[in-house]
Formats: C-alpha cells, sequence, structure tokens
C-alpha cells in the first residue's frame, strides 16, 4: 500500500467524502444516512467551529477516509474531546484507521492539552473496537437502542481514553 497522508479536509474535499459514505460498512458504522448529498458535507467542512478538526486520509492522491475531534466549550468539559472516523470500504483493515487515530490523539495530547477522549461505537463493529482498544480506549458502558439501522435498533458502546497521568506532567 502506499503511504496514507493526512491533512486537515477542505471544502473541496465534499465530494469524496460524500463517496465514503455510499459504501455500505462505512454508513453503517456511524450515524449518517446513506446517499449524503455533497452540499451538505460542503457546508460542514466550511462552517467548522475553532472547536473541531475534521482530516481526512489520503491514499495515492486520492481521500479513502476522515476524522474529527471536537473539543468541548462548556468550562468543565474543556479537558474532553470527542472523536469520530469513518473509512471507505475497500480502505477499511489497511491501517488507514490507525494512521488517522494516532494524528488525532497527537491533535488531543500535544496541542490541545486534552485530557479525556470519547466516542461512540456501535458494538457490532468488533474492528472499530479493537482498533480503539489499541489506542487506549476502554469501554465505560453501553448505550441499549442506541441508533437506527439497516430496519433494526442498534446498541454502541460508550469508549474513552485518559491521558496518561505521566504524560500529563509534561504538558
Amino acid at each position: 500500500m502506499s503511504a496514507v497522508v493526512i491533512r486537515r479536509a477542505t471544502v473541496e474535499d465534499a465530494p469524496a467524502v460524500a463517496r465514503i459514505f455510499e459504501d455500505q460498512a462505512a454508513v453503517a458504522g456511524t450515524m449518517q444516512v446513506p446517499w449524503p448529498q455533497a452540499d451538505n458535507w460542503r457546508k460542514r467542512l466550511l462552517d467548522q467551529s475553532v472547536d473541531q478538526v475534521e482530516l481526512v486520509a489520503m491514499v495515492d492522491g486520492g481521500v479513502v477516509g476522515i476524522a474529527g475531534i471536537r473539543c468541548e466549550s462548556k468550562l468543565r468539559r474543556r479537558h474532553v474531546g470527542y472523536i469520530w472516523m469513518a473509512i471507505a470500504d475497500r480502505w477499511q483493515g489497511k491501517g488507514v484507521g490507525s494512521c488517522m487515530m494516532a494524528e488525532l490523539i497527537d491533535l488531543a495530547d500535544s496541542w490541545f492539552n486534552l485530557t479525556r477522549l470519547e466516542l461512540t461505537v456501535y458494538t457490532d463493529n468488533v474492528a472499530a473496537v479493537a482498533l480503539y482498544r489499541k489506542f487506549g480506549f476502554v469501554i465505560e458502558g453501553e448505550h441499549v437502542q442506541h441508533a437506527f439501522r439497516n430496519g433494526e435498533f442498534v446498541n454502541s458502546y460508550c469508549m474513552a481514553r485518559l491521558r496518561p497521568v505521566a504524560e500529563m506532567s509534561h504538558a
């Protein structure tokens, strides 16, 4: 596989991002609905707040994944970030998610001084749960009937990663 390049998402990425959510596994692993409009992604990428960063993963010049981190703005939760990602079906299981997760964690730890990262993941998304565990996330609970997907309710885990105390003393 060619090298994975991670960069900030731009408005011009909207059509490629919309195509990711046309993939069955990619859309099934997120809270998105099938067949998104590129204009909706264009607006979302254009209107990014200062409290969020959305990144794309590129291989051979094409967008193969998108991920984001949104920092909490409430005073008592400014140490927290919420992350999410989606990888095009044919690129799942090839290291793209690991590259994106490493970049999100570096932003959280080295630039945003976040000490807690949170995410939700469907309980049947075994590969994603394994990826998140690899990066230090633990399951903190389960949301029952969290979302409606493919004609049925599905559960999700709430997972979190706390930055190790030793790393915080150097921040």
